[in-house]
C-alpha cells in the first residue's frame, strides 16, 4: 500500500475524492489508469470497470451511493464538476452541440447521454421514491397581488429590477408562513429520529434552462424584501437561460422549493419532494373566472358574481415530517399573504 501511495502522489492523478476512495478501498493503483474524462480524468465508471473485470462483488452504495454521503465541498464540486456543473466562482457554457443534440431526426433513434441538470435530476428524482408523499392543493384570488404588482412596476424598474414578476411576493409569501411553521422548512434525520429545523428560508426555484430543469437557490428569503427576491431571481434567471449558473447557486440545496409551472401553463400538479427537503410546491397558472363575492348586495348580505384571477397552488410533502393538518394551514396563512399582499407590510422586517 505504500508503493501504491507513492506510486499516486508521484503522478498527479485527475480524479475525484470519492473515486480516489473507491480505488483505495479496492487497492487500485489510480496512476495505472488511463481515465476516460476529460484530461485523462478517472472517472468512477473506469474504477467500476476494473472491479468487475476481476469479479469482485460490489455493494450497492459503491455503485449509487446514498444522498448526502458526500458530505465536503470538495466532494460535490469534484462531481459536478464531472457533471457538467460549475464549480464555486466559475460557469459553465451551454455548447451548440448540446443543444443541437435534441433535435429530431425523422427515422432514426438518438442516444442522448445525460448530462449536468439532467443527470442531477436523475438521481434526485431516484432518491424522492423512498419519501411517503402526501398532497394538499387549494385555489388563491390573485386578484389584489396583480393590482398591486401593476403598480409597483414603475418603482421597481426604477430601482434596477427590469421586470417585477409575481414569483417574488410568492416567495416572500412562503418565508413569511414558514416562520410560523417551520416544520415545512425542515430536514429529516432519519439516523437519530429526528426533524432539524432549518434557520435559514433558502427557496429553490425550479427552472427550465437549455440542459434541463436547474433549482437555483434564492438564500435567506427570511433577510431579503421583496426588490431583494425579484433582484436576485433576474440574476440567476439570466443564467439559467445562459446554461451558466454556478455550483454556488446550486449547492448547497435548497430547504423548500417552489415551481411556477404557470408560466409555461397547467393548473395543478403532483410536486415531488427530494430529500433532504420535506416539502414543495407548485403554483398553477392564472385564469379569469367567474367568482361569487359575499356581502355586495345593496343591504351588505347579498352575493353577486364578479371576475376573479385565480391560481391553484399545489404542495408535496414528506409524510414522515409532515402531517396534513399542518400542511393545510401553513397553505391557509400562505393563500392569505397572497390574496391581501398589504398585510406582508405588516410582518416584514
Amino acid at each position: 500500500s505504500d508503493e501504491r501511495g507513492r506510486s499516486e502522489t508521484s503522478v498527479k492523478v485527475l480524479t475525484s475524492p470519492a473515486v480516489r476512495k473507491l480505488g483505495k478501498d479496492h487497492g487500485i493503483d489510480l496512476a495505472s489508469i488511463s481515465g476516460s474524462g476529460p484530461k485523462g480524468r478517472i472517472l468512477k465508471a473506469d474504477i467500476l470497470r476494473i472491479i468487475k473485470g476481476r469479479g469482485e462483488e460490489l455493494e450497492l452504495e459503491a455503485i449509487n451511493p446514498p444522498l448526502g454521503a458526500r458530505t465536503t465541498g470538495e466532494a460535490r464540486h469534484a462531481a459536478d464538476r464531472e457533471d457538467g456543473i460549475a464549480a464555486p466562482g466559475q460557469s459553465t457554457k451551454e455548447s451548440k452541440e448540446s443543444r443541437q443534440s435534441l433535435r429530431y431526426i425523422p427515422g432514426q433513434d438518438v442516444t442522448v447521454p445525460l448530462r449536468g441538470y439532467s443527470r442531477h435530476m436523475v438521481k434526485a428524482m431516484t432518491s424522492s421514491l423512498r419519501v411517503p408523499h402526501m398532497r394538499y392543493s387549494d385555489e388563491v384570488d390573485a386578484s389584489n397581488l396583480l393590482e398591486l404588482r401593476s403598480k409597483l412596476k414603475p418603482l421597481a424598474r426604477s430601482m434596477g429590477v427590469h421586470n417585477l414578476t409575481l414569483l417574488p411576493f410568492l416567495i416572500k409569501a412562503t418565508s413569511l408562513s414558514l416562520m410560523e411553521y417551520p416544520l415545512l422548512n425542515s430536514s429529516l434525520d432519519e439516523e437519530n429520529d429526528a426533524v432539524i429545523l432549518r434557520g435559514d428560508h433558502d427557496v429553490g426555484v425550479a427552472m427550465d434552462a437549455p440542459r434541463g430543469l436547474a433549482v437555483p437557490v434564492v438564500r435567506r428569503c427570511q433577510e431579503r424584501s421583496v426588490l431583494e427576491i425579484a433582484e436576485e431571481l433576474e440574476r440567476l434567471q439570466k443564467l439559467a437561460a445562459e446554461g451558466s449558473l454556478p455550483e454556488s447557486d446550486l449547492s448547497p440545496g435548497p430547504t423548500i422549493t417552489l415551481s411556477n409551472i404557470g408560466t409555461i401553463g397547467g393548473t395543478y400538479m403532483s410536486p415531488v419532494v427530494v430529500p433532504p427537503q420535506v416539502a414543495i410546491g407548485a403554483i398553477g397558472k392564472i385564469r379569469r373566472l367567474p367568482r361569487f363575492v359575499d356581502g355586495t348586495g345593496i343591504d351588505g348580505t347579498g352575493m353577486e358574481v364578479r371576475a376573479a384571477h385565480v391560481m391553484n397552488v399545489s404542495w408535496g410533502g414528506d409524510h414522515r415530517a409532515i402531517d396534513g393538518a399542518t400542511m393545510a394551514r401553513f397553505s391557509e396563512r400562505w393563500r392569505g399573504y397572497v390574496e391581501e399582499p398589504g398585510s406582508m407590510m405588516l410582518v416584514t422586517k
